[in-house]
């Protein structure tokens, strides 16, 4: 094509001019990061955040700080909680902050709630202390249930091998697997659950049809993997409700995949925002 090659002409000024309608597309639906980290250093602080979230058009994220090791003393959960604080109360109208505990230390566990939602925190995340259908877990769901607050739980699937597929993988033996947030979700139908980052790896296949009866567990498709088709065998499995968008920090993946997959105008919106808003407006903790 005559001037192909000349600057400002050509592929160059196509690429340009489909970047800048990509970009459009993704801040065309408002969002909210429904499972996101602020792992905050001496040089890095929440202002990282805000610029992934501003180029991707996120209106809130739900930031969180799990611990992940069994035997931390209960104050590195605080700490942990005290840092999200400081983080959500020094940008209000974009993070909203999740607490963290230990279940394995039921009494604090319930002091650190109270103290947490009185600070305005909303939500639970929590790693692999204890699995989630396990007994220590029952005093915190029904505090749970009694905030009409969510529960958003690690969980892993591994792949197996042939007909074998790992129930428990080799990441750590009380992760939470689709099948315990099914017994727990069978004990407490008032609960609601949510599945951590499908989009991370693992057998998103059997999950989906592990959960699919159970409309009080949801999943956020968060995560760095994002497959093909994972976002659509979920609609096929469970509706256009229960799934919600997250990053766990892969932003460009995880705003990629939603698009990318065969949706509508109204399905789009309601995993990037819809969604989980409605679920938060249970409590009264929905976004404007």
């Amino acid at each position: 094509m005559l001037g192909a090659n000349l600057p400002g002409f050509g592929m160059e000024n196509q690429t340009d001019s489909a970047l800048s309608n990509l970009m459009k597309e993704v801040k065309k639906y408002r969002k909210i990061d429904a499972h996101v980290h602020a792992y905050i250093a001496p040089n890095v602080g929440p202002e990282v955040l805000l610029d992934y979230a501003d180029r991707m058009g996120i209106t809130k994220l739900f930031i969180s700080r799990p611990i992940s090791h069994d035997e931390a003393p209960f104050q590195e959960f605080r700490d942990s909680n005290d840092m999200m604080i400081k983080v959500m109360k020094q940008y209000p109208d974009r993070f909203q902050a999740e607490f963290t505990l230990n279940p394995l230390h039921t009494k604090e566990s319930l002091e650190e709630i109270k103290r947490c939602v009185d600070q305005g925190m909303v939500g639970l995340k929590l790693y692999y202390q204890a699995k989630i259908n396990d007994p220590l877990f029952y005093p915190i769901l029904e505090k749970m249930i009694d905030l009409k607050m969510i529960t958003l739980m690690h969980s892993a699937l591994v792949l197996g091998h042939g007909s074998y597929r790992a129930k428990y993988g080799n990441i750590h033996p009380n992760v939470s697997t689709p099948e315990d947030f099914v017994g727990a979700a069978k004990r407490y139908p008032e609960a609601m659950l949510q599945v951590a980052h499908t989009g991370g790896g693992g057998d998103w296949e059997a999950a989906y049809k592990a959960i699919k009866d159970y409309p009080n567990i949801y999943i956020d498709v968060s995560g760095s993997n994002n497959e093909g088709n994972m976002i659509n065998y979920g609609i096929k499995y469970l509706g256009e409700d229960r799934l919600f968008f997250g990053s766990d920090n892969f932003y460009n993946q995880s705003v990629s995949n939603i698009l990318s997959a065969d949706l509508t105008e109204v399905q789009r919106k309601k995993l990037f925002f819809d969604n989980y808003n409605n679920m938060l407006k249970k409590g009264g903790y929905n976004v404007d």
